[in-house]
């Protein structure tokens, strides 16, 4: 059964959700980046119809149950372009924007093939429970954690580009640090549910990392967005080559 508290992160989170949209149109970042923006307006219409299902059917409904996972996938599927919108802010001078965008399809349908034949051919409960229905939901549950995996990966990969770039953008490095960090608390979360899947999903921790990270995603980005200008620039880091070092008592 929910708590309060269950109630106070539901209704933060999508208040949060929409005020990073809010945010974007207020500076002016809204169509520049787009993929975040929707994903954040999809992400609080989705939690306010995860809400009226909860509210009407009851939360161990299977109308709740099915608006959930069909929600998530869709919702992580949006994420997962947000993640390859900031890459091609990253090599935008470079001209890959299409490589970009044909890298992130295949890694879609390469990361959709495996969790396909993964779900095939597991018995967990839900298929014996919802049937056929419940193939198709172990299915997306099954692409939603491992595109979480994927996206927590690429994330690291974009971090090594922005510091072999020498990126000074404070906007967008601030964007992706905190994609970084929801994605990563995601995937170890997931993870340690399958090392210890007889305890850990039992525990606490398992539900209060998703509500969390769902209330840090938008603060992080909220923040960018009202605090950072897009004009900040970093200091970039000083190279020196080529100069010969001082003689001990020379000036």
């Amino acid at each position: 059964m929910l708590g309060p508290l269950d109630y106070v992160f539901w209704l933060v989170t999508a208040l949060l959700q929409a005020a990073v949209v809010v945010c974007a149109i207020r500076v002016k970042a809204f169509l520049k980046y787009f993929p975040l923006n929707f994903y954040m307006l999809a992400a609080s219409l989705f939690t306010a119809a995860r809400y009226f299902a909860m509210h009407r059917y009851g939360f161990v409904s299977a109308q709740y149950f099915y608006i959930y996972y069909y929600s998530d996938v869709l919702l992580t599927i949006c994420l997962f372009f947000a993640l390859m919108a900031l890459f091609s802010h990253v090599f935008r001078e470079m001209g890959a924007k299409l490589y970009i965008r044909l890298g992130a399809i295949t890694v879609l349908g390469l990361t959709a093939a495996v969790s396909y034949v993964l779900a095939s051919r597991s018995q967990d409960w839900i298929m014996s429970k919802h049937g056929t229905q419940g193939k198709v939901v172990y299915f997306i549950a099954e692409l939603s954690q491992n595109l979480y995996f994927v996206g927590a990966v690429l994330t690291y990969v974009l971090w090594g580009a922005l510091k072999k770039l020498r990126e000074t953008r404070t906007q967008l490095i601030q964007l992706v640090l905190g994609l970084g960090v929801y994605l990563s608390a995601l995937a170890a979360n997931y993870a340690l549910a399958v090392l210890y899947a007889s305890q850990y999903p039992k525990s606490v921790v398992w539900r209060i990392v998703p509500d969390l990270m769902g209330l840090w995603l938008p603060i992080a980005w909220g923040y960018t967005f009202l605090r950072v200008p897009e004009s900040a620039r970093l200091e970039p880091s000083r190279v020196v080559s080529g100069r010969p070092r001082p003689v001990a008592g020379t000036r």
